[in-house]
């Protein structure tokens, strides 16, 4: 059994790291709640966006964009979205791990990677992936004019013949508990038939200018709706395995002063016993 200096020493050191996680669970609950207002406000805009797009779109040439050219798949973009810091469970781990399967399908020679995020671009740099573009150390200042550059780099991957598809891996937030692993097509835009009601309406500009207008801007939110989505989900993530690390820490620091209680009691008895004996050796003297 250990003495009992050490276990003191390993409960202050339990307690210290127990500071620390609390702290780190707070300051990530406080971000979340931030990311998550602005995750909340962006959905119904991208949502209403696509929408009209695609009412739009059966009417439309389209070869009006080069953004609308559906070719045949030989080579993909594949947009990675990780955070720039651990401590948040398996949340790079599981995007980095899908990311790869998602590689392994096309052949990794036939991928080019787009890594957001420090995690995934280390990941894969290390490895020897072939890595297009990478943005990093941005995450503390995100703003919408990061998804409007990022998304101008991503699209002339594609509109220079670069490659035949983008496509993005991220967490999609649903909850603070749940983080739903997502890959979307981003380019070339494909949508669906749907059932749109017909409704008589006059169009100014016309519809082939109202979508040459509107593609770009649904790309740039489309990047923006990734970025805060897997911002929210880092953070629901983190809050979480802080208050696990937390409770954790309480778990182990209840064992140690058990054992530690354990220990002294044991001392107390040697102890004893050593004066009983020397008592009983003194009146046998």
């Amino acid at each position: 059994m250990a003495n009992l200096k050490d276990i003191r020493d390993r409960i202050k050191s339990v307690k210290s790291i127990q500071q620390v996680t609390k702290a780190m669970k707070l300051v990530a609950a406080a971000k979340m709640r931030k990311a998550q207002e602005r995750m909340e406000e962006a959905r119904p805009y991208a949502d209403r966006l696509f929408n009209v797009i695609v009412s739009l779109l059966p009417d439309v040439d389209r070869s009006l964009l080069p953004l609308l050219d559906a070719r045949e798949v030989r080579r993909e973009a594949l947009v990675v979205v990780t955070g720039d810091r651990g401590m948040a469970g398996a949340f790079n781990a599981n995007i980095i791990r899908r990311a790869e399967e998602e590689i392994a399908e096309l052949g990794r020679e036939n991928v080019d990677l787009i890594c957001i995020g420090r995690k995934g671009r280390d990941h894969f740099r290390v490895r020897g992936y072939d890595i297009a573009a990478q943005y990093a150390d941005f995450w503390g200042e995100l703003e919408f004019t990061h998804a409007t550059s990022f998304g101008e780099e991503i699209v002339s991957h594609f509109v220079k013949d670069s490659v035949d598809r983008v496509r993005v891996v991220y967490n999609w937030f649903r909850n603070i508990a749940v983080q739903e692993i997502r890959v979307e097509d981003l380019l070339p835009l494909e949508y669906e038939e749907v059932n749109v009601t017909a409704v008589d309406r006059l169009y100014e500009p016309s519809k082939d200018e109202i979508v040459r207008s509107l593609i770009p801007r649904h790309l740039n939110v489309q990047v923006w709706k990734y970025l805060l989505e897997s911002y929210a989900s880092e953070q629901a993530a983190r809050m979480v395995a802080m208050e696990n690390a937390t409770e954790n820490a309480q778990d182990l620091i209840k064992d140690l002063t058990l054992d530690f209680n354990k220990a002294r009691q044991a001392a107390i008895t040697k102890e004893m016993l050593e004066i009983v004996s020397g008592a009983e050796a003194l009146t046998t003297n």
